[in-house]
């Protein structure tokens, strides 16, 4: 019997076989070692479990028929280090057991259907429909993405028109996702399959635009996205925008959010139209998420009742450790850099500005700034080049220069901060250190000894505590942007 962790054994299993001696309550209540004592075939079993109701004749046809599947994994994850509130589970098992119950269901079934749809409509062209585009400002924010999936199925469930097609669209390049840890392990944890959502760059929406059939819904947000501005005439829906924030003349379907989260309001449409859906476990736990952090775990100011009271709709999917419980977890996968390479971590906090130059004959100079949490020497411990990631990094997102900004606290709780500087030639590199130089009494340099870096890369610890804010400022007078 293969006993690899890396697959899944799928087990038919007859309920009526071993009725005598499966006791499902034994089971829900035993340890995990006991589990996985009983259970040799293999470290990962899959139960179909049919549903008590097909015996009551009396049941509605809908239910006859429900069933739930439970897949048993080990955790691949070690959660020892995450701040997470004391539970009976953790009484018995400890507070990182080794495997995990995962429930599948109806409502994540039919959302995983719907996704993979859209995707194939969109891979077809979209024939003899209108793109009706949900998506939300240029981030991946977890309270965003859950906003944009869920409201598109909810939009599609409820739609009765038949001209148009309803995408989500994840506004960030499917190459970004893996910067965004704790959007990966949310997506994964709620069974979302992720090669049927759709990013931004595996769309073509300006193609719609050409021919008058693309329609945009904004999430989030009264603007669309810088790199978007040519669509914006194509905007018709506004949900959940802040009061006061600036709206597009043309837009008559404006909803303004007057909740914390723009998932309470989404859930609330859910509790009104099919509440069984909320039952769920994964299904909630996608909208819990981005209520939770969107209110930073319903402490921000801006959290109203409604969404105290969503969550407490919604807390089945929380899991064990409950509300608290996921909210730390969710922090701790947002700084967590153990599984992220180096292009990851350079584009996990990142922006870039387009300028005059004045250094050569090009018009253009494109500078970026990565802001990470760790050293610039803890940095080369995820790579045995460092150079040479940064040089890709450089490239991929098409940077004259590049910025690295590390802030940290050394190991006397001290908070440093350091500098790496990349450029494309050693003339736009001396150019951007005379300016920094020029600056110095806002910025001023150390030289770092970072071994292994090229002639176009100086490293420098700054010399008094620094604001990133200050070296964002330098970045844009030096490519020409006026103050505001």
């Amino acid at each position: 019997m293969d006993m690899s962790t890396n697959g899944i054994d799928q087990l038919p299993f007859d309920n009526s076989a071993f009725s005598e001696d499966f006791n499902y309550e034994s089971i829900e209540h035993s340890p995990s070692e006991k589990w996985l004592e009983r259970s040799k075939i293999t470290p990962f079993i899959q139960l179909d479990i049919q549903s008590n109701e097909e015996e009551n004749s009396h049941a509605p046809a809908i239910l006859q028929h429900v069933e739930k599947i439970y897949t048993v994994t080990r955790r691949k994850e070690k959660l020892s280090n995450v701040l997470l509130p004391l539970s009976a589970a953790s009484y018995y098992n400890g507070v990182s057991p080794e495997i995990q119950i995962v429930e599948s269901c109806e409502g994540i079934y039919k959302l995983n259907a719907y996704l993979k749809a859209r995707k194939d409509d969109v891979n077809a062209g979209v024939p003899g429909k209108f793109l009706y585009a949900v998506m939300g400002s240029d981030d991946a924010d977890v309270g965003t993405v859950a906003s944009t999936i869920m409201y598109s199925f909810y939009l599609n469930v409820t739609s009765k028109n038949d001209q148009i097609c309803i995408v989500p669209i994840i506004n960030i390049n499917r190459s970004n996702l893996g910067a965004h840890v704790e959007l990966k392990w949310l997506l994964d944890s709620c069974q979302i399959h992720q090669s049927s959502l759709i990013f931004a760059d595996e769309i073509d929406m300006s193609y719609y635009d050409l021919f008058g059939s693309l329609k945009i819904l904004l999430l989030k947000s009264s603007k669309i996205a810088n790199k978007q501005e040519k669509l914006k005439h194509a905007v018709v829906e506004i949900f959940h925008c802040r009061k006061g924030e600036k709206i597009y003349p043309w837009v008559k379907n404006v909803t303004i959010g007057e909740e914390g989260s723009c998932c309470t309001a989404i859930a609330e449409k859910f509790v009104a139209y099919s509440p069984e859906l909320l039952t769920s476990k994964s299904f909630s736990k996608l909208l819990l998420s981005g209520i939770l952090l969107d209110t930073t775990n319903l402490r921000d100011p801006h959290c109203t009742s409604k969404d105290k009271y969503m969550v407490s709709l919604l807390i089945n999917g929380a899991g064990r450790y409950g509300c608290n419980g996921l909210y730390q977890l969710l922090r701790y996968k947002m700084h967590d850099l153990s599984s992220m390479q180096v292009g990851d971590i350079l584009r996990k906090d990142f922006k870039k500005w387009k300028g005059q130059d004045n250094t050569d004959s090009r018009p253009i100079s494109q500078i970026g700034m990565s802001c990470i949490g760790i050293s610039i020497g803890q940095l080369l411990s995820y790579t045995d080049n460092l150079a040479h990631e940064i040089t890709c990094f450089q490239f991929a997102e098409k940077l004259r220069a590049l910025i690295i900004v590390s802030g940290y606290f050394n190991k006397e709780k001290n908070f440093k901060r350091e500098v790496l500087v990349s450029t494309e030639s050693v003339k736009l590199l001396e150019s951007l250190l005379f300016f920094f130089d020029f600056n110095a009494s806002r910025l001023p340099l150390k030289i770092l000894q970072i071994p292994g870096l090229k002639n176009e890369m100086k490293a420098y610890q700054i010399d008094k505590i620094t604001s990133r804010k200050i070296v964002e400022h330098l970045i844009e007078e030096f490519v020409g942007i006026p103050k505001a």
